[in-house]
């Protein structure tokens, strides 16, 4: 693998140029994975970059490798690290994880009393999300912020989410409560190995896929999730 020097920094006016190729890459992953993402618009991003409330990853020679955002909820009672997008010829320098790293820390510095949540049907994002000390959660304890679930309307399976009353869909929810007692995080922290193996994340990710999705699966394709 080549070798690449990234800098990741607090996104700024500077960085609005990258916009266009942000937006159009976060709905190529989307498509790609056949799974729903909020769309944003290039003023949507641009807004952000503005605000100091993006994290964005260059290349050493000025080339655009990856971004996320922050959004708040609930008048700033919820906060959500959102649209985190790696372009695919920098996907195996281990950016998604420092990326999530700096936008949670600039989260807490921007929120620092806030609840930190995200959804996603990535089994590296929730590995992530539990090295910083998210916990899975149920859809109720999420913001109830009406403009935060329309921004699902986009995507695909906006149905299923709607059918369960948002309390359910194929995205699984984390939360980071930094006002959390240290002995409930330790008790609802995930399993121990599951912070190793990321593969019982994926297969989490398939179970769930198979009971909303009713794939039909036979039951040896079923119990071969659990092998």
């Amino acid at each position: 693998m080549e070798e690449i020097t990234f800098k990741i920094l607090v996104a700024d006016v500077s960085h609005k140029s990258f916009a266009q190729q942000i937006t159009d890459e976060m709905a190529n992953s989307a498509k790609a994975r056949g799974t729903g993402i909020a769309k944003r618009s290039i003023e949507y991003v641009q807004t952000k970059i503005e605000e100091g409330k993006a994290i964005i990853a260059l290349t050493g020679d000025g080339r655009w490798a990856g971004f996320c955002y922050i959004e708040a909820w609930g008048h700033g009672k919820y906060v959500a690290n959102s649209g985190l997008i790696v372009s695919p010829e920098f996907r195996k320098y281990g950016l998604a994880r420092k990326i999530k790293q700096e936008i949670f820390k600039l989260s807490r510095l921007k929120y620092p009393d806030s609840k930190i949540f995200g959804l996603t049907t990535g089994p590296a994002v929730m590995k992530i999300n539990s090295e910083l000390g998210y916990i899975p959660v149920s859809y109720a304890d999420l913001t109830d912020d009406n403009e935060f679930w329309k921004g699902c309307q986009s995507c695909v399976n906006y149905e299923i989410l709607m059918s369960k009353s948002r309390q359910n869909c194929l995205c699984t929810a984390m939360l980071y409560d930094p006002n959390a007692p240290k002995n409930k995080l330790a008790e609802m922290a995930l399993r121990k190995d599951f912070n190793k193996r990321i593969k019982l994340f994926d297969r989490w990710v398939r179970l769930k896929k198979f009971v909303f999705l009713k794939l039909g699966k036979s039951a040896k394709s079923f119990l071969s999730l659990f092998i």
